[in-house]
């Protein structure tokens, strides 16, 4: 097993270097989205923002999900990292990922080092141009969740995110249509969609 400080060092490395980019993104795309991503649909989107948290924990190195409440909206019930829309009062988009982590589980931003970006990622669906944050804290943050926007958290270690054995595929029903979604097995949840194509790419980054 490679230890944290090893795993976080190799991260902190390779952001320095050209990103994975897109074609890392694709590997982990539902079979309708190829072509949308490719095209270029992302000049009049509207921004956002996650943070990938990174923390030690019993000799690994995890990140936090979160599972979304059930509301009408496209994401709704859905597996993601911490995050949401650019609003005017910040004055970045790194900001906007630590205020909505913050704001959403309780994760100080003062407590979080900033180790890079990853390639802003389109997600068709929403109009939103997302941009993930990774983000590096000494400890596990202390939780305190907004009960009107995230149902519960997932820890999970990173290398379990790399690990072939839980990347899977499944069949998805969309209207009229059948596609096929590539999932990451975490707990007893399926992590799909634009956020198990940030997690493709960020896993390019590190050795487990």
């Amino acid at each position: 097993m490679i230890v944290p400080e090893l795993i976080i060092s190799e991260i902190k490395h390779n952001l320095k270097r050209p990103l994975p980019g897109l074609q890392a993104q694709l590997r982990m795309a539902p079979s309708f989205r190829g072509e949308l991503l490719k095209s270029n649909h992302a000049h009049n989107s509207r921004k956002s923002a996650v943070l990938i948290s990174l923390f030690p924990e019993n000799g690994k190195l995890n990140t936090l999900l979160i599972k979304r409440t059930t509301y009408n909206g496209v994401h709704s019930g859905q597996v993601s990292f911490p995050g949401g829309k650019f609003d005017n009062i910040d004055k970045s988009l790194i900001q906007t990922a630590l205020r909505e982590a913050y704001e959403e589980v309780g994760i100080n931003p003062s407590s979080v080092e900033v180790m890079g970006t990853l390639t802003p990622l389109f997600i068709p669906v929403s109009n939103m141009e997302v941009l993930p944050v990774i983000g590096l804290l000494n400890t596990k943050p202390e939780l305190h969740l907004n009960s009107h926007e995230v149902e519960f958290t997932i820890t999970v270690p990173i290398c379990h995110l790399k690990n072939p054995a839980n990347h899977l595929v499944k069949e998805i029903i969309v209207g009229e249509y059948s596609i096929e979604a590539p999932y990451i097995k975490v707990d007893c949840e399926d992590v799909w969609g634009a956020t198990a194509m940030i997690i493709s790419e960020f896993i390019e980054l590190f050795n487990c």
